[in-house]
């Protein structure tokens, strides 16, 4: 619900058992509790795994492990329902840094301000690079309202294509203004360990690693829509 949207599950004890087959089939079956999970263009599958490592040479800055992941939601470039995500860590070696961002909307000093400039309610076009494997492109704004006329969001700061000046600084004021929000949690997700979140209430980044030649992690994404959507 609104007052919490996320949690963290993980094992007591890291064991042999709790390898990346078991992880996979354990972020399947939550995701699997709490909706439909979507086709993942991808990887063509109902999830995706990727890695980060030292070296990068993709189009995202999803695996670049030297670039701050700058607070976004997920699903902002694709036609289907993202209601939530699931992120699991399947595997980290030689990491330091690397921490998960997390911010609430409703903990956002400046949600109210951003949320009723009208800008933020005209449609966006968001595409996305070629590694995503969508050929087409979507628009929608950046912020609607649910059911009680609370703010939800849906952005990331790589896709969008600002149609005029004004759409331009919005996005720049909008995100300076996550960025610099001194509410972000920050926290150190652990190997075996899983964040569920709601998707539209919670936004959700990565602090650049520090430079090491062997590094490497190794996540799993899900993404899809509640039973009712």
């Amino acid at each position: 619900d609104r007052s919490t949207g996320c949690f963290i599950i993980g094992p007591k004890n890291i064991s042999s058992k709790i390898n990346d087959k078991f992880l996979v089939i354990l972020s399947t079956a939550i995701a699997h509790l709490i909706g439909l999970p979507n086709h993942d263009s991808m990887t063509g599958k109902y999830y995706a795994r990727f890695e980060v490592k030292h070296m990068d040479t993709s189009d995202s800055y999803l695996r670049k492990a030297y670039t701050n992941m700058d607070l976004h939601t997920d699903g902002t470039y694709v036609k289907e329902v993202t209601d939530w995500l699931i992120m699991t860590k399947l595997d980290e070696q030689n990491a330091e840094g690397g921490e998960t961002a997390m911010l609430h909307l409703d903990d956002w000093e400046h949600c109210e301000d951003l949320f009723k400039d009208p800008v933020g309610r005209q449609d966006f076009i968001w595409g996305s690079p070629k590694s995503k494997n969508v050929n087409y492109k979507v628009e929608h704004p950046i912020f609607q309202s649910d059911e009680k006329g609370r703010p939800n969001i849906s952005y990331i700061d790589q896709f969008p294509e600002p149609k005029n000046m004004e759409q331009g600084n919005f996005l720049q004021r909008l995100s300076d203004a996550l960025e610099e929000s001194k509410n972000k949690i920050i926290t150190k997700l652990p190997s075996g360990y899983s964040i569920i979140a709601n998707n539209y209430f919670w936004l959700h980044g990565r602090k650049p690693f520090k430079e090491n030649k062997e590094l490497i992690r190794e996540l799993l994404r899900i993404r899809g829509s509640f039973f009712v959507n």
